[in-house]
């Protein structure tokens, strides 16, 4: 990747008067360098200029390119970001495969990358092994005899298998110096409780479908009453489904969050608490956080009544099919045609060598990400994306300072926490050390049951020690970004740092719109409608007066309704209430990188190719979101994803902003148009 330079960011003068980027300029020449899209970062032949953008921003921006673009058969969805998770998975293979063949010394991080890779890779050597390598699990699975028995099979790390009530160390969000102890409901195979529940569209034939793979994997299995167990098995998970919260209410931070010691534990429901606790590796845990705490005794009941034999058979078809990558083809194969055809609609199943590069990152992926950033992210990439992070700080400070809807006592303890947001960029200061993994050459199946136990050891060991807020949550060479709210902190891989949303060459104005807007959006969690429930240090409290939080719920009860308009396919909207969180993001973050870009101008934008500066900047943000999905993946998404499709995120931030409005001349005839007192300002 070349080296990001601060003319590209616009960060070498922060002028607080720099002029608007909407005016004309004499000039018309685009960046000496060459760009590696366009001439100036954008694909402007990827447009529909026949939409008005005031119609369909998302189509005005990306038509042609949508309606020419096929997606690939293993892909669910193609754009941008999975074109860059594929140059990704490429770059890595590159790298993943040197070290596959050249080896390293016994115990190395590239000995081990080597017998991991390779022994995914050799579906020769799992078809001949054939079931032998599951025989152990599943026989400890049938010698179980009692329901704590099954407690005890569900908690194991080594066996994967599912569970109605996982117990999990996370963050605590009340304390941030500490990890903590924490149960959660989950239990089922399809994607949220209102697949086992809704009888219109597909929903019907999904489960149907649904029930004959299970039946299919405890054949091939080799587990007896494959029909039998398969009807018993659709019809426990669609009662702990029905158990289920909302997925929207899962999102509430205030209402799952319930600290309660061991002995409230038991009263919250009857239920093996501490044979889990214990198996889990958390024996000498003192307190527990309860999630969903009103699922748990309707679970703990369901749990109880129902036999062992029918908890046994679940367990059964979960190991199998949670192992189908490691297993016969057969099983593989029926496992891609459910989850894959049939659920998400991809034709076929991705070439072996991609699955390995994720079974390597999964089980020692900053191994692979020190290999990968010393190739791909240049030193001082990191010091510049530094600088435009801080560029974004100062601009989402003067616009805390400009709101009108929020108190002055409150603005005070919002800029604490704006100043203290850590920034994580590229890569770790620390790599993690993968000494204590056990990984054997030729041994695909035990390999993965290893990685399992070295993560579980690993958050046991976590949860001892004080916090670290530079251990990160995703990898170097992740397609992605976050931001963590206990920790305070946000993440931006170096893999993400690459055309279209950054490049060294771009117009400047492009960059903003595009990972000047993903910094936003980041920065902007803080600031959502759960993240804003956490202070500076991430303690999980009410910060805020009670009128400022009246009229932030306002705000978002506005754009939830915005959301809940837009309709995905016929009969299936986007859930504003459960993407209410992105949402936010992308509406403040869009509007923080604007102003961060004006604060980089000297003087006026140029003119390039007949576009302003502004309007260069909001088709950086629609490029960046330019995205092709398949019907089940997209019905998939609005159903169980927080994130709106990308359709939607294109058009529903830009609609929001007036100068949106003045660089597309976008007037009330225009299908996107919102009267200026229905657009949604926040941050």
């Amino acid at each position: 990747m070349a080296t990001i330079t601060r003319r590209a960011l616009g960060v070498s003068a922060l002028a607080l008067t720099a002029g608007c980027a909407t005016g004309v300029a004499t000039t018309t020449e685009a960046p000496r360098a060459a760009a590696a899209i366009g001439a100036f970062g954008i694909d402007l032949t990827g447009r529909d200029e026949s939409v008005h953008p005031g119609d369909d921003f998302f189509r005005y921006a990306n038509g042609r390119w949508y309606d020419t673009t096929e997606i690939p058969a293993d892909r669910t969805s193609w754009g941008t970001f999975a074109i860059l998770r594929d140059k990704s998975d490429r770059d890595q293979r590159v790298i993943i495969e040197e070290v596959a063949l050249a080896g390293g010394p016994p115990g190395s991080n590239r000995a081990k990358i080597a017998a991991i890779y390779n022994s995914f890779l050799n579906q020769e050597a799992i078809d001949a092994r054939g079931l032998e390598p599951v025989q152990a699990d599943l026989a400890v699975i049938a010698a179980a005899r009692s329901h704590e028995d099954i407690v005890r099979i569900m908690a194991r790390s080594d066996i994967a298998t599912n569970a109605p009530i996982v117990i999990f160390s996370a963050l605590d969000a009340r304390n941030p110096q500490r990890y903590v102890t924490t149960v959660s409901h989950a239990g089922i195979g399809l994607p949220e409780r209102e697949y086992y529940r809704r009888t219109d569209g597909e929903f019907p034939n999904i489960r149907a479908a649904y029930v004959t793979h299970i039946e299919r994997m405890l054949s091939l299995g080799g587990q007896s009453d494959a029909v039998g167990k398969a009807q018993r098995i659709m019809a426990l998970e669609t009662a702990i489904a029905e158990r289920h919260w909302t997925i929207a209410d899962r999102r509430q931070r205030d209402r799952t969050y319930n600290l309660k010691t061991r002995a409230e534990l038991h009263a919250v429901a009857d239920f093996p608490w501490d044979a889990g606790i214990e198996t889990a590796g958390f024996g000498n845990a003192n307190e527990v956080v309860v999630r969903e705490l009103s699922a748990m005794a309707p679970l703990a009941q369901l749990f109880n009544a129902t036999p062992v034999d029918t908890w046994k058979a679940y367990l059964s078809y979960y190991v199998i099919n949670n192992n189908a990558a490691v297993l016969p083809r057969a099983i593989d194969d029926a496992n891609f045609d459910f989850f894959g055809r049939t659920l998400n609609g991809q034709p076929e199943q991705r070439e072996r060598w991609k699955r390995a590069i994720d079974a390597v990152n999964g089980s020692m992926g900053e191994a692979v990400g020190e290999l990968y950033v010393a190739r791909h992210f240049p030193p001082d990439a990191k010091t510049q994306m530094l600088d435009l992070v801080e560029n974004l700080r100062r601009a989402y400070a003067e616009r805390i300072d400009a709101l009108s809807w929020m108190s002055a006592e409150t603005k005070v303890v919002a800029r604490e926490k704006l100043a203290a947001f850590m920034p994580r960029i590229g890569y770790p200061d620390r790599w993690r050390d993968y000494s204590a993994l056990d990984v054997r050459a030729g041994d695909a199946y035990g390999n993965a049951k290893r990685a399992a136990v070295f993560q579980r050891d690993y958050a046991i060991q976590r949860q001892a020690r004080p916090v670290d807020r530079g251990e990160w949550n995703m990898t170097p060479q992740t397609v992605n970004a976050s931001y963590n709210s206990v920790m305070n902190v946000i993440t931006f891989p170096a893999a993400i740092l690459q055309p279209p949303f950054f490049d060294p060459n771009a117009d400047p104005a492009v960059n903003y719109g595009a990972i000047g807007a993903v910094i936003g959006h980041e920065m902007g969690h803080g600031f959502d409608d759960q993240g804003a429930k956490s202070d500076a240090q991430g303690v999980l409290r009410d910060w805020w007066n009670a009128e400022d939080v009246a009229r932030f719920t306002t705000l978002g009860d506005r754009l939830v309704a915005q959301y809940d308009a837009f309709e995905a396919m016929p009969g299936l909207n986007v859930n504003g209430r459960l993407t209410l969180g992105e949402n936010i993001g992308d509406n403040g973050g869009l509007q923080v990188a604007l102003h961060a870009y004006r604060l980089s101008l000297q003087g006026e934008a140029p003119v390039l190719d007949g576009l302003n500066g502004d309007q260069r900047f909001f088709l950086g943000w629609a490029q960046a979101w330019r995205n092709k999905y398949r019907d089940a993946a997209l019905r998939n998404q609005v159903m169980s994803d927080p994130h709106s499709p990308a359709h939607f995120r294109a058009n529903g931030a830009v609609r929001n902003m007036d100068a949106w409005y003045t660089a597309f001349n976008v007037q009330p005839s225009n299908a996107l148009y919102l009267a200026p007192d229905q657009r949604v300002l926040i941050w």
